[in-house]
Formats: C-alpha cells, structure tokens, sequence
C-alpha cells in the first residue's frame, strides 16, 4: 500500500477560505478509482509553522498514484488549488 500526504499553507488562511480549499479536494473523493481511501483536515493549532490543510490517501500501488495524478478530477482540483497556496509538500512512502 501506497500512502500519498500533501500539505497546503493557504495565502488566505481564514476559516472560509480553508473551508473552500478543503471542500474542492474532497471533490476529489469518490471520482478516481485508483483511491483507496481519502481524508482531509485541517489544521487545529495554527501554528506559524502550521499548513492549514492535509490530505492523506492510499492507493494499491505507485502506478494507482501516477494513474490518480494524470486524472482529469485530480489536474482540474490541483489548478484550483495552486494560486490559492503559498506552499504545497508532499510526501509518498510504502506502508
């Protein structure tokens, strides 16, 4: 199993416009196959070192997630998401 996490530090870090961020990447839940499970929360801490949003999702294998990066839900969500970050991270590793 594959565990995708990728972080957002949003430009407008007020509970809307997390609420509007968080609510395009659950778009994605449901419409990709590939995914095996998906989650999205946001920060609690607000920390300055904090991202304001994670998601988490697993996939089968690292063809799932490059299948899951090439789908159209998951480009279009991504160009959403972009100019309303400051910074995106991510991380991918075997479980």
């Amino acid at each position: 199993m594959l565990m995708h996490i990728v972080l957002f530090k949003l430009k407008d870090r007020n509970p809307e416009g997390v609420a509007k961020a968080r609510n395009k990447i659950m778009e994605l839940a449901g419409r990709v196959p590939q995914v095996r499970s998906l989650e999205v929360g946001a920060d609690m801490v607000h920390a300055e070192r904090s991202f304001d949003l994670a998601l988490v999702s697993t996939f089968d294998s690292l063809a799932d997630l490059q299948a899951y990066q090439a789908h159209p839900k998951h480009v279009e969500v991504g160009g959403f998401m972009r100019p309303l970050c400051d910074s995106i991270v991510s991380v991918d590793y075997e479980k």
